[in-house]
């Protein structure tokens, strides 16, 4: 009889323990419940919420080291405070939170401003629709972001961005520069994605999970290696001449001077004019947009007004210059060497550009219209001990450039 004395008692303290937790998990959602009303009504009532209120008098914290945020520092204070609380709320995967400014402009400004630094951000990046709601004069708004990918599917996709990451160290040279940084990164990217459009081809989940994406998966992907690598750059987009299509690419800081990179447009082998296009097993990397010549690339290319970006001005940094394959002028013997000496290393292709349109256009027509590149493959002949040989040609107009493959 006392046994089930004892068990009568433990059993009704069991349950006035259980009693006390649903009341105070009940406390607790009605206290949360009735926070929320009281932060409709003080919206209501053209006051701001208490969580705004601290909001508004938090510090503006710094990025995380080595981080380039280069449109956040083009925003006012009230901009990066703003800034940094979406930040916070995206990385979280919040599906609502406060925002201490509320003016469309500015939202649109800051939100474009995150996501432009910050490519990590996959899950906001392809084409995903945002909403606000603002209240009083616009003075704060509650920001609700819609997400793209389930749990599982991020973690794949961080895996893979880690392993791209792993495979692009494994290819760096030790003391390697930033421009050799940057040539890797360019090159990786072509070699592991394709320009094709799908379901994620806004983001770098494209480039690094489906390896298909569009020029803003290519752009956001460059930035993110060479974030990692520790090599200074920034996304642009803007729009593209003669059409109504945008575009996305890169501006990179090399020895303190800003060139552009667009590894989208090095992995279209297809914009060779000539016979060279032909060759679908032969995937070409061309390397014209590798720190191109800024006159060159901004006949095709404009940033959007939204943001100022650094103006390019070097050429120091051009592949071509780098590896002597700039020409002022056409001199064919110059050319001829130059070739030769290309051949002598190996190269299948030969690639060299002009810094002038009336050099290219002679080269052009003595090379190409004459066929004096016959000279050269008479050479690779020689040299590879064959008797006969097929090449093929390409040209890059805009860029001044020419191929010849092997």
């Amino acid at each position: 009889m006392k046994k089930k004395k004892r068990k009568r008692k433990f059993l009704k303290t069991f349950l006035i323990l259980l009693f006390l937790v649903l009341l105070v998990l009940s406390a607790v959602k009605k206290m949360r419940q009735t926070e929320k009303i009281q932060d409709l009504l003080q919206g209501l009532l053209g006051m701001e919420p208490q969580e705004v209120q601290q909001l508004r008098k938090q510090e503006i914290s710094g990025g995380e080291p080595g981080k380039v945020e280069y449109y956040f520092s083009l925003l006012d204070e009230e901009e990066q405070r703003a800034y940094r609380q979406m930040e916070a709320g995206i990385k979280k995967k919040e599906k609502e939170f406060y925002l201490t400014i509320g003016d469309n402009e500015s939202v649109d400004r800051v939100y474009h401003a995150v996501l432009k630094d910050h490519p990590e951000f996959f899950w906001m990046h392809n084409r995903n629709q945002v909403i606000k709601t603002t209240y009083g004069e616009g003075d704060y708004c509650m920001f609700s972001p819609s997400y793209s990918y389930t749990e599982t599917e991020t973690q794949q996709i961080l895996q893979a961005m880690s392993q791209a990451c792993q495979q692009l160290d494994a290819l760096i040279p030790q003391g390697a520069d930033d421009y050799v940084k940057a040539q890797m990164a360019y090159t990786y990217l072509i070699d592991t994605a394709s320009y094709q459009e799908s379901e994620d081809d806004q983001s770098i989940a494209g480039v690094f999970w489906k390896k298909q994406a569009v020029c803003a998966g290519y752009a956001g992907a460059a930035q993110y290696l060479l974030d990692h690598l520790g090599v200074y750059c920034i996304y642009v987009d803007g729009d593209t001449k003669n059409s109504d299509q945008g575009h996305a690419w890169n501006i990179i800081k090399l020895e303190g001077e800003y060139y552009y990179l667009d590894a989208t447009n090095g992995d279209q082998p297809e914009f060779l004019e000539g016979d060279a296009v032909q060759l679908a097993e032969h995937k070409t990397t061309i390397y014209d947009y590798l720190c191109p010549f800024p006159d060159e690339y901004e006949q095709t290319y404009t940033p959007s007004a939204e943001f100022k970006v650094p103006a390019c001005t070097a050429t120091a940094k051009n592949f071509y210059v780098l590896n002597q394959g700039c020409f002022d002028s056409y001199d064919w013997q110059s050319v001829y060497d130059y070739c030769k000496m290309r051949l002598d290393n190996g190269a299948a292709v030969v690639r060299f550009k002009f810094s002038t349109q009336k050099g290219y256009e002679q080269a052009y027509q003595d090379l190409i219209a004459n066929k004096k590149i016959q000279q050269i493959a008479l050479y690779y002949i020689y040299l590879q001990g064959v008797e006969q040989v097929e090449y093929h040609y390409g040209v890059l107009e805009n860029m001044k450039t020419m191929y010849f493959m092997f």
